[in-house]
């Protein structure tokens, strides 16, 4: 991901600045000589040119850019003036008194760094496997980019815990359940637990604490920021906040088993819903047709698979549930990453079939 850039050689001024993307949650690149800046200006988010190098970097006459400002330690005179509408700059930041607004500009550089692919999992049924799969995109994606698994679901087994990672230090929903104000992408991803690119923001062992609208906003926010998939586990409930995160993802896989009873009860969740434009049906085992699901619920059926052999020994082992990238999980999986990576309305799969485990 593409990150700020501060071009200065000095101790002091680096330090500072340094300290302040640190607090906006924003991966810093400093350079200390003009060439170096002038080889990172175009890809970098937004660029920070200190008053001890403005000269320096507006003599090599660099590419008119937005997003240029010139810093300084003390009130800038004429001189860094003049440089600074060389250099097309915005805006020239004498710090410390300008350190709230410089901060905004790189906390919203961080924010507009990137999005990634934000896909909710929830069960028709109970004992369907959303959290199995939401868990198992995740660890698909991880392989090439940072991914996240939110578990939103208190009464669920815990997505530390299908990942193996609940023995792994990091934050969980207790320790952010008072927090205030913004996160950072960069900090909240280096904060969860996390093995082989797939983190999880999952509940403590103690009793699960109340998570307010605002904190799952925020949190989903800087997850997406700072990650290139992000899978929601969903609880099965009408409450208002589930209804609001299903409203803010790129798809939503609802996953049922193929028989009467959990189709059955499918078709009731489904009819909670509004919107049901973003729901995409996953069937796993074998039972009714994907053509009978689809009647009954009046959902796509964006994907069919077999059951897993091994998958409750490998959770048990901690090794995640895809421990290989293979089986009917592996596969469906992948595919339905690499339907959401292939653009919006392309839908979250291409067919519904897997196919029997080899």
């Amino acid at each position: 991901m593409a990150a700020p850039l501060l071009a200065s050689a000095d101790p002091v001024l680096t330090d500072e600045v340094t300290r302040m993307a640190a607090a906006a949650g924003a991966g810093l690149v400093t350079v200390a000589d003009a060439q170096a800046a002038l080889r990172s200006w175009r890809q970098a988010t937004v660029v920070l040119v200190g008053a001890d190098l403005a000269e320096r970097v507006s003599a090599l006459t660099p590419q008119r850019r937005p997003g240029v400002h010139v810093v300084t330690s003390s009130p800038a005179d004429d001189h860094t003036l003049r440089c600074a509408l060389v250099l097309g700059a915005e805006t020239v930041a004498e710090l410390p008194g300008d350190r709230d607004r410089l901060g905004r500009v790189l906390g919203e550089a961080e924010e507009g760094a990137g999005r990634g692919c934000l896909i909710a999992v929830i069960g028709g049924s109970g004992g369907a496997g959303a959290t199995t799969l939401a868990c198992a995109l995740a660890q698909v994606a991880g392989l090439q980019a940072p991914s996240a698994v939110l578990d939103l679901d208190p009464f669920g087994p815990g997505a530390d815990r299908v990942l193996g990672l609940d023995a792994v230090p990091g934050v969980r929903w207790s320790d952010l359940a008072h927090s205030t104000g913004r996160l950072g992408s960069r900090s909240l991803r280096e904060a969860l637990p996390a093995r082989a690119g797939a983190g999880a923001l999952s509940w403590a062992p103690s009793a699960p604490v109340s998570l307010s609208t605002d904190l799952v906003r925020e949190a989903m926010s800087a997850a997406l920021r700072g990650h290139a998939l992000v899978a929601v586990d969903l609880p099965r409930s009408d409450d208002q906040q589930t209804h609001e995160v299903a409203t803010r993802c790129d798809a939503v896989l609802v996953v049922a088993r193929p028989t009467l009873a959990s189709i059955t009860s499918t078709r009731r969740l489904v009819e909670v819903f509004n919107d049901q434009s973003r729901l995409g049906l996953v069937l796993r085992g074998a039972g009714i047709s994907a053509g009978d699901a689809c009647a009954a619920t009046g959902l796509d059926v964006v994907a069919q698979m077999s059951d897993q052999r091994g998958l409750r020994e490998a959770i048990e082992l901690g090794l995640g549930p895809l421990p290989r990238l293979r089986g009917p999980l592996a596969r469906t999986a992948l595919r339905l990453v690499q339907g959401l990576r292939s653009g919006p309305g392309d839908g979250p799969g291409d067919g519904p079939g897997d196919g029997p485990a080899p």
